[in-house]
């Protein structure tokens, strides 16, 4: 995220995530009968939860109806080039107007916006939702509460710059220490003091998993120093409309709350060590199954 924060784990420029075998069932044999195209490869940012979650949720939806899906993953610039060359149909995770507006602005005239599916992705900082802290401006006051720690990512992120380029010193938080390692170290670490009952203070983002498997809350941000809410689009290539114009519609109509999202998510990456995420997605499509068909549902 911003992720985004930056790279959130380092890759290879792609390595396969998934492949949707056809073998058993007759109707992914056929493909779809809509008149779209059966093959649809799908560019994944590398270490982006939300985007590996909304990519692995439509890639068992599509698998269903006959479709041939390949989600790769890869950093986001190779996702971009990708995207414009056609060598991707699609990607899930672009955050604009702040975080990718460079690769939009490169690639702008060789990839279409197909639609936004959450408009409140941003930048945090959290605490446990007990503690006696509204806002980051009470922080320098309250810094002995959290043992004078803020526990962050990765030290290469966009939310580590932001936290040492505007927060820190826009709040007079330079007394405190700013721990960061890495995302994995800091869930870690949310998830013994929450458990533990202690007060804890770390740098997130939304959308998170996090904010379904923890008790916590966001800190009021009254300087604007993490920046504004930023919209979550796909794109596609430019043929991306020609060769799928029924899930073009369904992009277009894609909207995912955060109730889901972060259940979805919570899912997937909260202690599940695997990345074989289809059995995981299929049980939760199981557990939330209404809401599932009514993204592929014809409008009345």
């Amino acid at each position: 995220m911003r992720k985004k924060l930056a790279s959130l784990m380092a890759v290879a420029a792609a390595s396969t995530l998934a492949l949707t075998a056809c073998g058993s069932d007759s109707g992914a044999a056929a493909g779809p009968e809509n008149g779209d195209k059966k093959e649809l490869t799908v560019g994944v940012f590398a270490g982006w939860d939300e985007g590996l979650a909304v990519s692995h949720l439509w890639e068992r939806i599509l698998a269903k109806k006959g479709y041939d899906v390949t989600l790769t993953s890869a950093d986001v610039a190779p996702v971009f080039s990708g995207i414009s060359t056609g060598d991707f149909d699609m990607a899930m995770d672009v955050w604009l107007p702040e975080t990718h507006a460079t690769q939009a602005e490169k690639y702008g005239d060789k990839i279409v916006e197909l639609g936004t599916w959450t408009e409140n992705a941003k930048l945090t900082v959290a605490v446990n939702k007990d503690a006696d802290i509204e806002s980051l401006d009470e922080l320098a006051g309250k810094a002995d509460m959290f043992g004078n720690r803020i526990v962050g990512i990765d030290p290469g992120a966009g939310l580590t710059k932001a936290m040492n380029d505007r927060v820190i010193p826009q709040y007079g938080l330079e007394k405190m220490d700013f721990v960061t390692s890495s995302t994995p170290a800091m869930l870690t670490e949310l998830k013994k003091a929450t458990g533990a009952g202690d007060d804890i203070l770390v740098t997130l983002w939304r959308p998170h998993w996090a904010y379904d498997a923890f008790d916590i809350k966001d800190l009021k941000d009254p300087k604007g120093t993490l920046g504004d809410a930023e919209h979550i689009s796909t794109y596609g290539s430019l043929t991306f409309k020609e060769d799928f114009p029924t899930l073009a519609g369904w992009m277009k109509d894609f909207k995912i709350d955060d109730e889901h999202l972060f259940s979805l998510e919570n899912a997937m990456f909260n202690g599940a060590d695997t990345q074989e995420y289809a059995p995981i997605v299929d049980q939760w499509i199981s557990e939330n199954q209404e809401w599932v068909d009514s993204l592929t549902a014809a409008k009345k």
